[in-house]
């Protein structure tokens, strides 16, 4: 059926309407702490939503339903582990953060180690976050071309574009509160096409669950030890939560926003609901998928990659209107995330490098330089996804594994600052290294789910960390109080 004057002109509606609503920030963007922090004074239920759309993506809406269309229900063993998680950051690192005026996640590594580590371990967060989000915004080529024909490269660019101009003027203030409308917006969407689903399958939901059950697609547990499957009950309450406490505790991406809180009770409350709500959203995607699967009945390598299974629905079978609505939904989500990964990007790179090297460097050209780094994640970002191109299967894998490479190091290291004494600045940096190259081989050298990656390599970087500190001559230093 394909779309028409209506659902383009629904998504161009949409490309103006974001991008003149997050230009609206930009008068108060008057120091680093209003660009990088939004002058801590978000509101909890605000950062909620923000880190909900921050850990969603066009990875998440097209690629888990095309995951249960594969497979099943297994994925939310994972995201229960994501709530746990958060539970733990809670407790374990939000009241250290709060502790003193940081910007970043790494000026904690800084304050127990020493300056060596913390460009370390923001150079790790810097490099492996370019690297997922390179994949990320490649996701978006996949629905832009479909919709609306343009070559995937040119819909990388456009979309590109388009955010890189709020995110330039407004900073995180702007990346929040477009966060919080993309959500409202992804989340209605879906929504209208799960129903739409609903009333072109023959038979309607009764139909769907009975196939749905005969063929195990209604599968949630699996009981299973094997270390090679991703989706088992073990891999996703312990791995699950070890990731989520590495991505959502170490991540400049997540606790930047965590920073902009009104105090740390609020930033708690942001952090475990966000958890309920990402739990809603994940049950949601997949159902989709599995009504998907139910109306189409044929191998998802028809469609190409089961990642063009959804855009290629919402473009040939939904009403018009509702095409557009949905294409604009996916991409609400696309330049939510991209959003929070320039700001992310822009603000380790100055606070965590610059700002330390050229420490008496006035406010004004610290803000001006911000800006300019966000155009040059942005033109880096692009390039990636290029690269990114030739990347078959299902996108969402790909960018959790190469997130899952770098986050077993961090939350080694940032394990060794709170919880232990005895380590040092040279014995943790050896134990990092160790803990990272574990990952490496992980991913490349073994069938070894990822979602037990972060928890192997967090092990060895403490274990080795600790060991080594032992080993080598007294530092300065303790835990982090």
């Amino acid at each position: 059926m394909g779309l028409n004057h209506l659902d383009f002109a629904i998504i161009a509606l949409y490309l103006t309407g974001i991008t003149l609503f997050g230009l609206r920030f930009r008068k108060k963007q008057r120091s680093l702490r209003d660009y990088f922090l939004a002058g801590r004074d978000i509101p909890w239920w605000a950062i909620a939503l923000s880190i909900v759309a921050a850990e969603t993506s066009t990875l998440t809406i097209i690629s888990i339903p095309g995951l249960a269309y594969d497979t099943n229900l297994t994925f939310l063993q994972v995201v229960m582990g994501y709530v746990i998680g958060r539970v733990v950051i809670s407790l374990l690192l939000l009241p250290h953060y709060f502790r003193g005026d940081l910007y970043t996640a790494y000026e904690l590594i800084e304050r127990r180690f020493g300056s060596g580590l913390r460009s370390l371990t923001a150079g790790l967060f810097l490099l492996t976050r370019a690297a997922a989000e390179g994949v990320r915004v490649y996701a978006v080529s996949i629905v832009v071309a479909i919709a609306l024909g343009t070559g995937e490269v040119a819909s990388i660019a456009i979309i590109t574009a388009l955010t890189v101009i709020y995110t330039f003027e407004g900073g995180l203030a702007a990346v929040i509160w477009t966060d919080v409308v993309q959500t409202a917006i992804y989340v209605g969407g879906t929504l209208v096409g799960l129903f739409t689903i609903l009333h072109v399958v023959p038979g309607g939901w009764g139909a769907i669950h009975a196939a749905a059950s005969a063929a195990g697609k209604l599968q949630l547990f699996n009981f299973s030890t094997s270390v090679s499957i991703p989706y088992t009950f073990w891999a996703g309450l312990i791995g699950g939560a070890i990731f989520t406490t590495a991505s959502h505790g170490t991540d400049q991406l997540i606790v930047q926003r965590l920073l902009a809180a009104r105090g740390q009770k609020q930033s708690v409350t942001a952090l475990v609901s966000s958890g309920f709500a990402v739990l809603f959203q994940f049950a949601l995607f997949l159902t989709v998928g599995i009504m998907l699967w139910a109306y189409y009945r044929v191998p998802s390598k028809t469609f190409g990659t089961p990642d063009r299974i959804y855009p290629t629905f919402i473009v040939s079978r939904m009403p018009h209107g509702i095409s557009g609505l949905l294409i604009a939904a996916i991409l609400a989500a696309a330049m939510s995330n991209l959003s929070a990964a320039l700001n992310s990007l822009s603000s380790s790179a100055i606070m965590d490098f610059y700002a330390r090297l050229r420490p008496h460097t006035d406010e004004k050209t610290k803000l001006r330089l911000s800006r300019l780094a966000t155009i040059a994640w942005a033109l880096v970002l692009f390039g990636l996804a290029i690269i990114a191109l030739h990347k078959v299967g299902r996108v969402v894998e790909v960018g959790l594994q190469i997130a899952s490479v770098a986050y077993g190091a961090l939350l080694g290291v940032f394990l060794l600052g709170i919880l232990t004494r005895r380590a040092n600045q040279r014995g943790a940096m050896v134990g990092m290294g160790c803990g990272f190259a574990m990952e490496l081989y992980l991913w490349l050298g073994t069938h070894v789910a990822w979602t037990w990656w972060v928890m192997i390599g967090t092990a060895v970087t403490f274990a080795i960390g600790w060991t080594t500190s032992a080993a080598l001559p007294k530092e300065e230093g303790g835990v982090i109080s």
